[in-house]
């Protein structure tokens, strides 16, 4: 028996770790910096925590509440709101409260790709917020403003006319008390594509709310980093940081559908071939693309949430093939990223919390955190970012991708796209993966369902209805039936174990596949073993009193999490 997919189940870790993991002192001011390897382990602020956190954890906090269809922890989606509210300056950006572990107080234009998606959902579900209608405006037209506009290339040969627009920022920070500081820089380098990470965004609250400063400024950031900043080689290769080059490709796809051109999809869809070409068929992506040498690369799961939306933007954009990459990556190295276990951290709940910085109960309050940093087999707590503050507010955006990816409704149909379990008001999915090659729809109502089929199924698949086998592989590669209320759709296919080498970060391992699940990953890693699925193995499992958060005093509601493996 192996473990089953279960996204619901990793939404309600990630939910315990955003309402766990912030400071009541603070209004509930999440913390990003996480140590689990100290003794004892703590966690402690950063100036990023009232930058990119409170925009990142809001929106992975309404993801994962969503897809629970809870109200529990809205007294902390309510204090990141606050903290969203406050700390607005000059040209409507958003800067970041003195706190006494601030420093320089600034903004960036990297982070701003934290802040809109933020405030787009705000804006979404409280549309009688005028201010956070109002800031978010302002936003996006004091970004506009900041701008130098390329109009001209003046060139040996002649002066030339730009015909479409390209924008692009002076520099990526921008001082409260200076403003552009050409003397100042992040140091991330990359400027032009870490300066466009807000184009999902610009695009985003074009479709909401027919904002056509947002979509002016999304093309003309798209058309510089496709131009001017050389930044992608004719077939979208580039060196540097795959997850600003994830995120920005699935920022293209989304603007090229949205506006009907075929050329950002191309681009796009280029860019994510290229970032899936150095990654595993599993879903390890490299933080970095020819940066360092692969075998010192780690996945961070920032990258894993752009491949996962990037691949459903494609689908949309008449690529079913992507289907197979959403569903792989989801249910393999996206749910290992995810810490489920916590013996080994050592915690002294003797020490009193202050200066920024928590001891207590780090081992209950770090379940459900991701790593920013994993190798194919392991978690290696001694890495920084072994858990990191940015991937726990990315991860609940993939995981709401996939769970509303798992039933789609395409031509008439309800179809249904990646197995694992789901019910909704028409029909009731049951998935046996990996453990036998069996998928079961039961109609609510009357409706139609189909069922999409993939390689890894085998050529020998039997859809039935009742028992009956009354259904034929169309063209597009779907069992598809007509069904009345209480019918029971079933596909059948022949599922084994599978060992396949694959070389990933410069290591050749043997993968054990089970259809599209891998059950276990040879060589073993260290600290934290990832694909140990096999339910029979001996494995420690923690006490369920180690995993319950009881909610003291200090640190705010109970929550509930349970482990698992590891």
């Amino acid at each position: 028996m192996y473990e089953r997919f279960d996204l619901l189940h990793s939404a309600e870790l990630v939910h315990h770790y955003i309402t766990s993991m912030v400071d009541k002192a603070y209004d509930n001011l999440p913390y990003w910096l996480l140590l689990p390897n100290k003794k004892p382990a703590e966690a402690a602020h950063c100036r990023v925590d009232d930058a990119e956190l409170v925009g990142s954890w809001y929106e992975g906090l309404v993801c994962a509440m969503r897809m629970l269809g809870t109200d529990e922890g809205d007294d902390v989606k309510q204090s990141l709101r606050r903290h969203l509210m406050k700390s607005w300056g000059e040209h409507g950006l958003r800067f970041c409260e003195p706190y006494p572990w601030t420093h320089t107080v600034h903004a960036s234009f990297h982070e701003m790709g934290y802040i809109l998606p933020a405030m787009n959902l705000i804006t979404e579900e409280y549309p009688e917020d005028a201010e956070a209608e109002r800031r978010t405006a302002e936003l996006i037209r004091g970004m506009r403003s900041l701008v130098i506009e390329r109009k001209v290339r003046t060139f040996w040969s002649g002066d030339f006319q730009e015909t479409e627009p390209i924008y692009e920022f002076p520099n990526d920070v921008y001082l409260k008390d200076g403003g552009f500081d050409l003397t100042r820089h992040t140091g991330r380098g990359e400027q032009a594509i870490r300066n466009a990470l807000m184009l999902p965004a610009l695009v985003r609250r074009y479709e909401l709310k027919k904002d056509e400063v947002a979509l002016d400024l999304a093309v003309g950031l798209a058309n510089y980093v496709l131009g001017p900043s050389r930044y992608f080689n004719y077939k979208m290769e580039f060196f540097g940081h795959v997850h600003s080059a994830a995120w920005f490709a699935y920022g293209l796809v989304y603007l090229g559908r949205l506006t009907d051109n075929a050329t950002y999809i191309e681009k796009g869809k280029a860019i994510y071939d290229y970032i899936r070409s150095l990654s595993s068929s599993f879903g390890w992506v490299p933080e970095y693309a020819q940066w360092h040498p692969m075998e010192e690369e780690h996945c961070e799961t920032c990258c894993v949430r752009d491949m996962i939306i990037c691949a459903r933007e494609l689908t949309r954009c008449g690529y079913p093939d992507y289907w197979d990459d959403l569903n792989r990556f989801a249910r393999n190295m996206l749910m290992e990223n995810q810490v489920r276990y916590t013996g080994y951290v050592t915690v002294d709940n003797t020490l009193p919390d202050g200066d920024g910085i928590t001891y207590r109960d780090i081992d209950k309050r770090m379940i459900g955190g991701f790593t920013g940093g994993s190798e194919p087999n392991s978690i290696s707590l001694q890495r920084f970012r072994s858990i990191a503050g940015c991937c726990v507010g990315t991860a609940p955006t993939a995981l709401k991708t996939a769970w509303d990816s798992v039933i789609t409704e395409e031509n008439g149909a309800l179809v249904v796209n990646i197995p694992c379990d789901k019910e909704t008001d028409e029909i009731k999915l049951e998935s046996e993966l990996p453990n036998r090659g069996r998928l079961r729809v039961t109609a609510k109502q009357d409706c139609t369902v189909a069922f999409r089929t993939y390689g890894w199924m085998g050529s020998v698949q039997v859809a039935k209805i009742n028992g009956d086998a009354a259904a034929e592989l169309t063209d597009d590669g779907l069992f598809r039936a007509d069904l009345k209320a209480g019918d029971v759709f079933e596909l059948f296919f022949p599922l084994r174990t599978k060992w396949v080498k694959e070389t990933v970060r410069g290591t050749a391992f043997r993968v054990a596949w089970r259809g599209c699940d891998v059950v276990d990953l040879l060589p073993r890693g260290e600290h934290v073993r990832l694909f140990q699925r096999d339910l029979a193995k001996p494995k420690y499992y923690p006490k369920p009193e180690d995993v319950v958060y009881t909610g003291a005093a200090n640190y705010g509601p109970t929550q509930q999490a349970t482990g698992s493996r590891k």
